[in-house]
């Protein structure tokens, strides 16, 4: 096998792992995943996702692993201890010569390294660091890097990979102790996965920036594998509101389980792709829109609605009977009007230090889905005329 097929094996399990995302509607709508593009490689395709980075960039992104053995038996992976595949595995050097080779010829621009975990997290996160380094120290790499940490990992390996990466991440895949054990009986929820995360975020805080790659830290992100632990909606937002309140984390991905054949969950039910998308709106109430785990249209079990995503669920509810002066509201309630987004709310605030809104076709003019917003919102005291949907 030759190293290009190798690498393409490497990277046709990592469908499963969330990087970076495409752009949403900004008005509440979910980005989604990074999705398939491009196929590069002499003979040999090796999948690429056109991914949009934090600043807007779009780029093709390579998700590679080091090695697609583990010793890890978390019981809906891919890569699980003792299931029978293929596996290949890269030196950190061969991996990044056969990168940093791609990357030159213009076939890929940024890259998402993972690995299974060998030896131990510490021993198997020095071989990420390995090939973070030999790129950006002896290969001149500059393209964008994320790097994943494993369970186990130390204290100075998140520091030296915040040094290198431009983005890292840790997968609680469950939002508690006892639904990580339904899913990875052997992984610490706290100790292995949580503590990086907190270390992370104590180095942002606490550490000049200066050191890092390109003078900045790098964000951190988490993903959830949703469906498979029992877990419930208002658990898993929970913990993400916690994480992004108090550990600094950029987003959270979520994944709705699959099952895997030749694995104890094989036959547990695939969860509803929806679900995964009425959490990703969720999050970004929480993150962008300034909402609270309290207002979210939670159900009596703690699921969010599947029929509507959560925003216009909201609305429906607090919104309808009483509706939001645009011309008096501040950007805290703008951002609850479906159709309004940050960048839209503020282009009302801007706009009514001129003059006064009186219609819809004024708020498409700035952006915002009026149509959407109408039911929800008065212009100058009055409902806004609208145009009924067509049966």
């Amino acid at each position: 096998m030759d190293t290009l097929q190798k690498l393409a094996l490497s990277a046709q399990q990592m469908e499963l792992e969330a990087g970076e995302e495409t752009t949403g509607c900004g008005a509440g709508c979910s980005p989604a995943p990074a999705a398939p593009c491009a196929a590069v490689g002499n003979g040999h395709d090796l999948p690429l996702h056109l991914a949009v980075l934090p600043g807007g960039r779009r780029i093709a992104l390579f998700k590679g692993m080091l090695t697609t053995a583990c010793e890890r038996d978390c019981l809906y992976c891919p890569f699980r201890a003792g299931r029978s595949f293929r596996r290949v595995t890269f030196g950190p050097q061969e991996f990044a010569a056969t990168f940093i080779a791609l990357y030159r010829a213009h076939r890929v621009q940024g890259l998402f390294l993972s690995t299974g975990v060998f030896s131990g997290g510490a021993n198997t996160q020095n071989k990420l660091l390995d090939v973070a380094e030999i790129l950006r120290n002896r290969l001149g790499y500059r393209g964008y890097l994320h790097l994943k940490l494993m369970p186990g990992v130390e204290r100075g390996q998140v520091l030296r990979a915040m040094l290198l990466a431009d983005r890292v991440s840790i997968n609680l895949e469950a939002p508690s102790a006892a639904r990580l054990r339904r899913l990875a009986p052997s992984k610490r929820f706290d100790e292995e996965l949580l503590r990086p995360l907190e270390w992370a975020h104590e180095f942002r805080r606490h550490l000049s920036p200066q050191r890092a790659w390109r003078g900045r830290w790098p964000s951190s992100t988490t993903q959830f594998v949703v469906g498979a632990a029992g877990e419930k909606d208002l658990e898993i937002l929970s913990t993400a509101s916690l994480l992004m309140r108090h550990f600094g984390l950029a987003r959270v991905y979520f994944k709705a389980f699959t099952p895997v054949p030749d694995t104890p969950l094989e036959d547990h039910p695939a969860e509803h792709p929806l679900r995964q998308q009425r959490l990703y709106q969720a999050s970004f109430l929480l993150r962008d829109y300034g909402f609270d785990l309290e207002e979210l249209p939670f159900d009596s079990r703690g699921q969010l609605p599947l029929h509507a995503d959560p925003k216009l669920a909201y609305a429906r509810a607090a919104l309808a009977g009483k509706p939001v002066e645009v011309n008096r509201a501040d950007r805290e309630l703008l951002l609850r009007v479906p159709g309004v987004g940050p960048r839209g709310a503020q282009a009302i605030l801007r706009a009514r230090r001129q003059r006064t809104l009186r219609d819809l076709r004024q708020l498409r003019k700035l952006g915002i889905l009026a149509e959407r917003a109408a039911p929800y919102i008065t212009l100058d005291g009055r409902r806004p005329a609208r145009q009924p949907p067509l049966l």
